[in-house]
């Protein structure tokens, strides 16, 4: 059995739903979540929790807003055919499961999902917590995912990754190079280190080219 552990939002979508919330309701420089946690005044977690708590919205108009992150339109056929391969897929992330498992369930999609969980209220944003799976929760992004792979390390015999951001680049690290995965900030900061990696744009290329790997 082989697993690939994939973040979501910038991984499987083309954005990432917190961008899409800054952009929808946006927040002065001085005050911005985003910004705190880039200066490193406050946590991954917090940042996100701090930015679903701007939105004011139907639950209609959120679910409008989460198709913006454009989920890949061949993330289902891609699924099965890993899966036929010998591959099974299980998705972790730093973001809320509220809009995860929604955008999953409308392509047809049921894997393994690691992320936090939330609630929604048109009055209070999307209010997210900590997981209660005490196994994967890390106190700075919530979803520890340096313990996923850790953990899929321990049941596999190939583990790859892939990912997009900051909270992806120890998960990574993990594994073997040739089973690594990443664009964006991740792909930049794997480049700054000389660590070697398969980029990628749609993650439907990842699908395509992980059976050859093994």
């Amino acid at each position: 059995m082989n697993i690939l552990v994939s973040d979501f939002d910038g991984t499987l979508t083309q954005y990432d739903f917190f961008d899409q919330v800054r952009k929808r309701w946006p927040i002065p420089p001085e005050v911005d979540p985003w910004h705190k946690f880039l200066a490193g005044e406050i946590t991954h977690f917090e940042a996100l929790a701090g930015i679903f708590s701007q939105i004011r919205a139907s639950e209609a108009d959120l679910r409008e807003l989460m198709q913006s992150m454009e989920l890949d339109p061949r993330l289902a056929e891609s699924m099965k055919a890993l899966q036929e391969k010998g591959w099974d897929v299980i998705i972790a992330s730093a973001g809320c499961d509220w809009y995860i498992r929604r955008l999953l369930e409308g392509a047809g999609v049921s894997v393994p999902l690691h992320a936090n969980p939330g609630r929604f209220s048109p009055d209070h944003g999307l209010i997210m917590s900590f997981p209660a799976d005490a196994r994967f929760r890390s106190s700075t992004t919530g979803i520890d995912k340096v313990a996923v792979v850790r953990d899929a390390i321990q049941h596999a015999d190939q583990v790859a990754f892939a990912g997009d951001g900051p909270p992806d680049l120890p998960a990574a690290l993990l594994v073997k190079s040739e089973f690594r995965f990443a664009r964006g900030w991740l792909a930049n900061a794997l480049r700054e280190q000389c660590e070697a990696f398969h980029p990628f744009h749609h993650w439907s290329e990842i699908a395509d080219q992980l059976p050859r790997l093994a």
